[in-house]
């Protein structure tokens, strides 16, 4: 099985190349190797499948596509996981339009693509943030995402429904995953994981948006390529499918765990909640143990001490 990954170079993409090649697939990644952060440790995320002859990069953007048709013409893919997206929540606001281009329109090209090229499987990584600030907790699969607060989220709700409109139109099988706050070995620079083990760490003072008190279903990476890994072994037509630890953590409580691994005292600077940002994230993931037999087995605790531990290393 030859399977592409669109941002195989980022947190998640990486991870899930490793695992994919250990399996023994054979992968095309693509990546642009943007500068949201530093692109150096995208370098890094690949070095390791670099080294695998069943590993082959391409740098390329998706929203560029003659060059992807190009990659779709030379690789007989049968399967795509598609990653690659503009990242995070308080920049959308700043440039809403980006998102929309990236996140949008560069799903549109690999939808397209994947039906003209008679793709297999279609699975495409979503977001916890389409949820926004539903009322309804745990968020479950069939909720109307009706209260979406970050152009972020809207960018990756739109996504879904082109998802889903080249099911029914095409009959393009496809899957939407919805992760929930991942973090771990590789995690982005600007997520409160990472953000606080590495100004924890350093001794550096680190802002704490809030008093503290909201609260993120944190879901260990590995957790997240189990998931994928195993969606992948299923032949739906289409689904969605939440992604979670299925266990909300306080920001005050997820300081407190990293202290408590790290033996330092986090340096806490009070900041104004930000826009965009959802006050409560809890997923119901009764449909991911029904259909893939999926469950998540990292514990917030056991997470940050693996990504504490890496970080040391």
């Amino acid at each position: 099985m030859k399977i592409l990954v669109t941002g195989c170079a980022g947190f998640i993409g990486s991870n899930l190349v490793d695992r994919l090649l250990a399996d023994g697939c054979d992968v095309v990644g693509v990546d642009n190797f943007n500068d949201y952060y530093d692109p150096k440790i995208k370098e890094e995320n690949v070095e390791q499948a670099l080294t695998n002859a069943d590993f082959k990069l391409y740098r390329e953007d998706i929203l560029n596509y003659d060059s992807l048709k190009k990659i779709f013409e030379k690789e007989k893919i049968n399967k795509i996981i598609h990653l690659a997206a503009r990242a995070g929540v308080r920049p959308s606001i700043e440039n809403p339009g980006l998102y929309a281009q990236v996140n949008v329109l560069g799903a549109v090209n690999i939808l397209k693509l994947s039906v003209d090229f008679k793709i297999e499987q279609f699975i495409f990584g979503s977001s916890s943030s389409v949820y926004g600030n539903s009322e309804q907790l745990p968020f479950k699969e069939n909720d109307p995402c009706d209260k979406i607060i970050s152009p972020y989220g809207a960018s990756k709700r739109a996504a879904e429904f082109w998802v889903e409109t080249f099911w029914r139109t095409y009959g393009l099988k496809s899957t939407i995953l919805r992760f929930f706050t991942v973090y771990g070995p590789r995690g982005r620079r600007d997520m409160a994981p990472a953000i606080f083990t590495n100004a924890i760490s350093a001794g550096k003072e680190v802002n704490m948006f809030g008093d503290g008190s909201s609260n993120r279903d944190y879901t260990y990476v590995d957790d997240i390529v189990d998931g994928i890994v195993k969606t992948l072994g299923k032949d739906f037509d289409f689904e969605i499918i939440n992604l979670g630890n299925s266990q909300s953590v306080s920001l005050a409580d997820l300081i407190k765990t990293i202290e408590k691994i790290s033996g330092e005292k986090a340096k806490i600077k009070k900041m104004s909640f930000p826009l965009g940002d959802a006050n409560f994230t809890l997923a119901q993931i009764s449909k991911a143990k029904k259909m893939i037999n999926w469950m998540p087995h990292t514990s917030i605790e056991d997470g940050i001490k693996r990504y504490w531990d890496w970080l040391s290393d």
